[in-house]
């Protein structure tokens, strides 16, 4: 008979967004040496995942094990750009000790913050052997971040073959379906309604059911959603950015939308387009004026 998993509602929230459920219900008692070290690193993570960079960066100190110090370079690289280099330097450090390089959990912080810089082979070097349900979910969004579902497509078998139900491998068949798709939209939909009746509501959660409906053309369903995920985290950046462009397709103004997106994340992938739009028809008009 397996051990019992002391881990899997800690995770649970981790993967679905509910990051103040998973700090508030850490508290777990009997954990073995390593699975107190995965708690941690969850905790500190969601912290992370609330902005609070500096939490982490504080209460990990030299002595912690590599997990957590691999933790702690994701909050020194996202709370300071201008000591993004230095980060990724000392990762790099890191990843070529091979007493650690292997920690999966360091891996895993390696893939983020390569995929974060756009380094997808980098990124994909340190990840693609996989070893964890993570690594698997996170091989999953480089591959459709580099528009190759196909190979999406076969981390999210090799998933499948290990646990179908895992809310990972549901999550990963969601995204898969929304990046091919035509009719694998309703099916992405279905994954994310099965989530908000099992689990309590997140923006992870309404904002993937917010997206497929509006794939579906379903704009005001998606509006109602996008204001309830707004309701429940009102600095989430996808959640901004998805009633931005649900916005436009209503024909409703976007400004606080994007002038709040622009203010609080001034690096997401909408502001940098929209940028780059708005610096296009600048040079176009100079050009003709």
């Amino acid at each position: 008979m397996a051990a019992p998993d002391h881990l899997f509602n800690l995770r649970n929230n981790f993967y679905l967004g509910a990051y103040q459920a998973a700090i508030n219900n850490s508290n777990l008692s009997n954990l073995s040496p390593d699975d107190a070290i995965e708690r941690d690193s969850i905790v500190f993570r969601s912290y992370i995942a609330l902005g609070s960079y500096q939490l982490a960066i504080s209460e990990i100190d030299s002595s912690a094990p590599t997990s957590l110090q691999a933790v702690k370079l994701l909050a020194l690289y996202l709370s300071d750009p201008s000591s993004k280099e230095s980060t990724i330097a000392s990762l790099q450090e890191w990843l070529s000790d091979l007493a650690i390089a292997n920690n999966p959990t360091l891996r895993l912080i390696a893939g983020i913050i390569f995929m974060h810089e756009q380094d997808f082979n980098e990124a994909l070097k340190h990840t693609n052997a996989g070893g964890t349900m993570e690594l698997h979910a996170l091989n999953v969004q480089i591959f459709l971040k580099m528009h190759r579902s196909d190979y999406a497509e076969r981390q999210l078998r090799v998933m499948q073959q290990t646990d179908e139900d895992h809310t990972l491998t549901q999550l990963a068949n969601a995204w898969i379906n929304l990046a091919v798709g035509g009719s694998k939209i309703q099916e992405a939909y279905l994954i994310f309604q099965d989530f908000s009746e099992k689990y309590p509501m997140t923006s992870l959660i309404l904002n993937g059911r917010a997206v497929c409906c509006m794939h579906m053309g379903n704009f005001d369903e998606a509006e109602t959603l996008l204001l309830e995920a707004l309701n429940k985290d009102a600095k989430d950046p996808e959640t901004m950015a998805n009633l931005v462009v649900c916005s436009l397709h209503l024909g409703k103004p976007t400004s606080r939308f994007l002038s709040q997106l622009k203010l609080s994340h001034p690096d997401h992938l909408l502001v940098k387009r929209i940028s780059a739009a708005e610096e296009s028809f600048d040079r176009a008009v100079q050009s003709v004026a």
